[in-house]
C-alpha cells in the first residue's frame, strides 16, 4: 500500500492497563495497531499472534490494542478489559467506546492490524485472519534498518492494576456430578477436580501454558474451556492449544485425541495421527452415542469426532459468522460457545449471535429457538419470537425437567428457557453476575462459573439461594 502518515490516536481513548501513549511517542519503532473486540474468537487469535511477534521483536515493535465494543455490555471499560484478559492479553490496551479511533483509521471489521513504521507512516493493513507468517514478513521488512533497541525497551510491558491473585483465574466450563465438581480453571491452564464444598482433590495440568500429555503433574493445557464427563473419561476442549484432550480419571493421565497446537482449517477424515490434525479454537463439547460434538468458535461450525473410528466430520455451519437456519453447510453460526444434548437433539449457545439454536442429529438440521440475528441483542423475557439475549456463554439442561439454563453473560443474568415451546425467563438473583461462562446442573443446584469474578457459585433451585463455593481458599 502507498505509505501515508498515520493519524494520531484520539485523546478520548480510555487506556485500560497501561499509561496513555501516542503514536508520536512511539516514533523509532514499528507500531502494530490492532483493532479488536473482546467477544471475538478471531480477535483472540490475532492477539495471541501479536504477543508472539512482540516477544520476537522486543524493542523494535510495539503492539497497541484498541478495543471497540460490539455489545452494549462492552461499553463498560472494565468489562472490556476483563474480556481481553480472559483471552490472555498481555499488551497495552485502550477502549474506543464511541468508535472514534475506528472511524479515524478507516477500520471496517474486526480484527484489523495496522503496521506503522518508525516515521509514523501507515505501511500495511491486515484485515481478518491473515496468517501469522505473512504479518511477520511485513513486520520484518519494516524492522530492517531500525536502530538497535535501548535497554529500557527490552524489559517488556507490565500491566497497571493487574488481576488479583486468586485461587481461580477466569474459570469457564463446569461439570457437576452428585458428589464432584470439575472446573476448567482457564487462566491457570489447568482442570480441577473438587468436592461440592470446594476442596481440590486433584489438579490436572502443571498450571503453566503448554501442550503436553502424560501424568496429571506433567501434562499441560493452554486456556482449557469446555468439559464433558463420560464415566471415567473427562473430555477437554483445550481452546488455547486448538486440541481435543482426554483425562483418564482412573489413571490420572492426559492424552490428545486430535489437535496439533496451532489454529488451522480442520479437514474431515480419520485422525490416524492425532497431532497432525488442525482445529480452530474448540470451545465447547458434549458426548452423545460415542460421538463427541465440538463447537469450533474459530470456524463457526459444529464438528463431530467418533471415539471408535477417530473420524472428524463437519456437521453444520458454513463457516460464515451469521445466524441462519438450514441443514448442514446451509446453516450458519455466530461463534458457538456452549453445547448440550438430549436424545437426538443438540442445543447450541451461539455467543456472538446472542442466540440459542437446536440441531437435529438425524439430518443435522439447525433451527433458531431464541435470537433475531447476529447484530440483534437485548434482555427481553417472554415468547421466543420477541425474547432477546446478549452474548450468552453457556447452556445446561436440567436432568429431571424440560428446562434449559442459560448464562446470559452480556446481561449478567441467569435465564431459563422451557423446552417444547416455552418462554424465556430471567431468574431472580440477589445481584448481577460478572461474565458467567459456565453452567452445570446437579444435586438440586445450578453451578455457575462466574468467570470475570474468578469464582464458582451455587444456585439452589428449590430455595433460590445463591452461594459462593470457596475453591481451596
Amino acid at each position: 500500500m502507498n505509505a501515508t502518515l498515520a493519524p494520531e490516536l484520539p485523546r478520548a481513548l480510555h487506556w485500560l492497563n497501561a499509561p496513555a501513549t501516542t503514536l508520536h511517542e512511539q516514533r523509532g519503532r514499528i507500531v502494530a495497531l490492532a483493532f479488536v473486540n473482546g467477544a471475538s474468537a478471531w480477535c483472540a487469535q490475532r492477539l495471541n499472534d501479536l504477543a508472539t511477534l512482540q516477544a520476537r521483536y522486543l524493542g523494535r515493535m510495539q503492539a497497541l490494542v484498541i478495543h471497540v465494543p460490539r455489545f452494549d455490555s462492552e461499553r463498560d471499560p472494565q468489562r472490556a478489559l476483563k474480556r481481553l484478559r480472559r483471552h490472555g492479553n498481555v499488551l497495552p490496551a485502550a477502549h474506543d467506546g464511541d468508535w472514534v479511533a475506528w472511524q479515524r483509521f478507516g477500520v471496517e471489521s474486526w480484527p484489523t492490524v495496522l503496521l506503522i513504521d518508525g516515521e509514523g507512516r501507515l505501511r500495511h493493513r491486515a484485515v481478518g485472519t491473515e496468517g501469522l507468517a505473512e504479518l511477520e514478513r511485513q513486520l520484518a521488512t519494516l524492522c530492517d534498518g531500525l536502530h538497535a533497541p535501548l535497554e529500557d525497551d527490552l524489559r517488556g510491558f507490565r500491566e497497571t492494576q493487574p488481576e488479583p491473585r486468586m485461587p481461580l483465574s477466569f474459570p469457564t466450563s463446569l461439570v457437576a456430578t452428585p458428589d464432584r465438581l470439575f472446573v476448567a480453571d482457564s487462566g491457570h491452564h489447568r482442570v480441577l477436580e473438587c468436592n461440592h464444598q470446594g476442596r481440590v482433590i486433584r489438579q490436572f495440568g502443571m498450571g503453566t501454558a503448554d501442550f503436553a500429555d502424560g501424568e496429571l503433574n506433567h501434562a499441560a493445557f493452554r486456556r482449557p474451556h469446555g468439559l464433558a464427563l463420560v464415566r471415567d473419561s473427562l473430555y477437554v476442549a483445550d481452546t488455547g492449544n486448538h486440541a481435543l484432550r482426554r483425562i483418564n480419571l482412573a489413571t490420572s493421565t492426559v492424552d490428545t485425541l486430535c489437535g496439533n497446537g496451532r489454529a488451522g482449517e480442520p479437514v474431515e477424515g480419520v485422525a490416524s495421527v492425532p497431532r497432525n490434525v488442525a482445529l480452530n479454537q474448540p470451545q465447547a463439547l458434549v458426548v452423545n452415542n460415542n460421538l463427541i460434538y465440538l463447537a469450533m468458535a474459530g470456524d463457526n461450525r459444529i464438528w463431530s469426532y467418533d471415539l471408535g473410528t477417530r473420524e472428524l466430520l463437519s456437521r453444520a455451519g458454513s463457516g460464515q459468522l451469521d445466524v441462519r437456519d438450514g441443514s448442514g453447510p446451509m446453516a450458519a453460526f455466530a461463534q458457538p460457545a456452549g453445547l448440550a444434548t438430549v436424545l437426538q437433539t443438540l442445543y447450541v449457545c451461539d455467543a456472538v449471535g446472542s442466540a440459542v439454536r437446536s440441531m437435529q442429529l438425524r439430518g443435522d438440521t439447525v433451527q433458531t429457538l431464541v435470537g433475531q440475528g447476529a447484530w440483534t441483542f437485548g434482555n427481553d423475557d417472554g415468547p421466543r419470537e420477541t425474547a432477546r439475549l446478549q452474548h450468552p456463554q453457556a447452556i445446561a439442561l436440567s436432568p429431571d425437567a424440560p428446562v434449559m439454563w442459560i448464562a446470559d453473560s452480556g446481561n449478567g443474568s441467569l435465564r431459563t428457557l422451557r423446552l417444547g415451546g416455552g418462554d424465556l425467563t430471567t431468574v431472580a438473583l440477589p445481584r448481577p453476575l460478572q461474565g458467567p461462562a459456565g453452567l452445570s446442573v446437579a444435586a438440586g443446584a445450578v453451578w455457575i462459573a462466574e468467570t470475570d469474578a474468578h469464582a464458582v457459585l451455587r444456585y439452589d433451585i428449590a430455595t433460590g439461594a445463591l452461594s459462593h463455593v470457596p475453591i481451596d481458599e
